[in-house]
């Protein structure tokens, strides 16, 4: 029996405000309607997202579809770059991920380290594991967070990967008991696999 975890990154939001009340750009939500004809031929059981409203924009209609309501968990949120609650700039923000993913414990004052976020995302990405064996998940996520959780599983995915990844993107991660067997990308072109 196998169980399958769908990464959603969310799609295009506005690069200013704060960062869990910024919505989806027109192009998102255009975009999150190819994400919901994706997952809808996936067969998809339950919907969990981010409590940042551009992920739960992202995959509410596939809830919707399946007659569920998205289950919100707090730990799969994107990583805490700082203590202020907006987004950093792209100028501050690579040579951060530059260093985060060589130093997996450094964090800027009052943010958090790679190392603390992936830890809290596996947390809640074992618990999807062990109460929804053998059903489809999709989990409407982020850029950081779906890397460090991604890279648990599998060291490949790093801060190239990230760097390859599109606003969307959907990740199909197949799993025998909570053993990773592949990921494979459903949005645009197969980069990795």
């Amino acid at each position: 029996m196998y169980t399958y975890i769908y990464f959603v990154r969310h799609g295009e939001s506005p690069k200013e405000g704060d960062e869990r009340t910024r919505k989806l750009t027109e192009k998102g939500i255009l975009d999150a309607q190819r994400i919901t004809s994706i997952l809808i031929n996936e067969e998809v059981d339950t919907v969990v997202s981010s409590p940042y409203l551009r992920a739960i924009q992202t995959v509410e209609k596939v809830a919707q579809h399946i007659g569920k309501e998205v289950l919100v968990m707090e730990d799969l949120k994107e990583r805490i770059f700082t203590s202020k609650n907006h987004r950093i700039s792209d100028k501050e923000l690579i040579p951060l991920l530059e260093r985060s993913f060589s130093e997996p414990n450094y964090a800027l004052d009052g943010g958090e380290s790679n190392a603390d976020c992936q830890k809290r995302a596996i947390r809640s990405i074992k618990e999807l594991l062990e109460n929804y064996r053998g059903k489809r998940i999709a989990i409407g996520t982020h850029g950081a967070v779906m890397t460090l959780a991604m890279q648990h599983f599998d060291s490949r995915y790093d801060l190239n990967f990230l760097h390859s990844t599109s606003k969307p993107d959907i990740y199909r991660m197949k799993f025998k008991e909570n053993s990773l067997v592949e990921i494979k990308r459903l949005w645009g072109n197969v980069v990795y696999q």
